[in-house]
């Protein structure tokens, strides 16, 4: 009994020791995550909390009315990626009623839109299916479960038969292709493969086939097959999430494309100038995060203080100035990457 007592105190006193530590939360906190970090991602995500409508959108902002499910998908990862649910976190809420909404946007085609979306539908189809699939792999409800899948299946197949002959895809199915929509594409689909879905396997290869043959004598991405050689840094970054996302960690283009942006964000030093900004960091994150510490600890720590610094009164984000929905959401994926909630952005 004695032995028994003693150990019982010798427990109490090693948590005693460890409780300061775990209420500063300096044992919890992801390496380069500091206690400013934790406090911007809070007040972005309380701002993005405030601006869902009843319904589930984001139609408060301009470019939530403009791209109402591109704009709610991209809110939704964002309250995924901080380790939210639908039924679990203190964002849960919001998630359900996101998916709510997305869902309630599946056209018969397969097509996941609010009408035209600014005419450019195939942005909110993918990012949509990244959401949608992201969510599937985490809700527990099988009625739920059932009609997200249904969504997803209708969509690949949307995506699928909307590819061009290329490879690629553009701003409507089947109307041709462009770099941007056709890496929203890919890393939809490869969310639909980890949840489960089935993926044709031909439609990636032919993905990825269509980014090879837009590589530019740099080594990056132009804009699309027909637009000359202008290598364009945002969609190269978004290119090497794909090509990690498709299995091809050590192609000569992945490594090549890595090399470039890598190299862009070495010569600008105190971090990437570029008129997408926020589109060009929401990739080249994930793309330093799954190269690896060497690139990533190089990234991370500037552009969280960059964040940080920018960060309006309210707590929002106006990214690119497309608007408050996509920085803020764009700013807290980039932001939350360390904490790995979301099998899309792990390593």
């Amino acid at each position: 009994m004695r032995l028994i007592q003693q150990a019982a105190i010798h427990l109490l006193c090693m948590l005693f020791l460890f409780v300061p530590a775990i209420i500063k939360g300096e044992e919890i906190l992801p390496r380069h995550m500091t206690p400013a970090g934790v406090k911007s991602i809070k007040r972005g995500l309380d701002y993005l909390a405030k601006q869902q409508t009843a319904g589930g959108s984001f139609q408060t902002t301009q470019d939530g009315s403009t791209y109402p499910v591109s704009m709610t998908s991209l809110a939704g990862i964002a309250f995924l990626a901080n380790g939210n649910t639908t039924s679990r976190g203190p964002y849960a809420d919001q998630v359900r009623k996101a998916t709510e909404y997305v869902l309630s946007q599946a056209q018969d085609n397969g097509l996941i839109a609010a009408g035209s979306e600014n005419g450019r539908p195939m942005y909110g189809h993918g990012f949509s299916l990244l959401f949608l699939s992201s969510v599937f792999g985490m809700e527990t409800d099988a009625k739920v479960r059932a009609r997200i899948a249904k969504v997803v299946k209708n969509g690949i197949q949307l995506t699928s038969s909307g590819q061009s002959p290329m490879g690629g895809w553009i701003y409507t199915p089947g109307g041709g292709d462009e770099g941007s929509v056709t890496v929203t594409q890919m890393q939809g689909l490869r969310a639909a493969h980890n949840a489960g879905f089935t993926v044709p396997k031909g439609t990636i290869q032919n993905a990825v086939r269509y980014l090879e043959l837009c590589q530019t004598p740099e080594g990056g991405i132009r804009y699309s097959y027909n637009s000359g050689n202008s290598t364009r840094l945002p969609i190269s970054a978004a290119a090497i999430t794909c090509l990690y996302s498709a299995g091809e960690y050590e192609s000569p283009l992945a490594e090549e494309c890595m090399e470039y942006v890598y190299g862009q964000f070495k010569q600008q030093k105190s971090g990437f100038r570029s008129g997408h900004s926020f589109y060009l960091n929401l990739y080249a994150a994930q793309a330093f995060y799954q190269a690896g510490d060497e690139y990533w600890n190089a990234y991370f720590p500037g552009q969280r203080d960059t964040l940080i610094k920018s960060q309006t009164s309210n707590g929002s984000w106006n990214g690119d100035g497309v608007g408050p929905v996509f920085g803020t959401s764009v700013a807290l994926i980039v932001m939350q990457l360390p904490y790995k909630y979301l099998p899309i952005y792990q390593r």
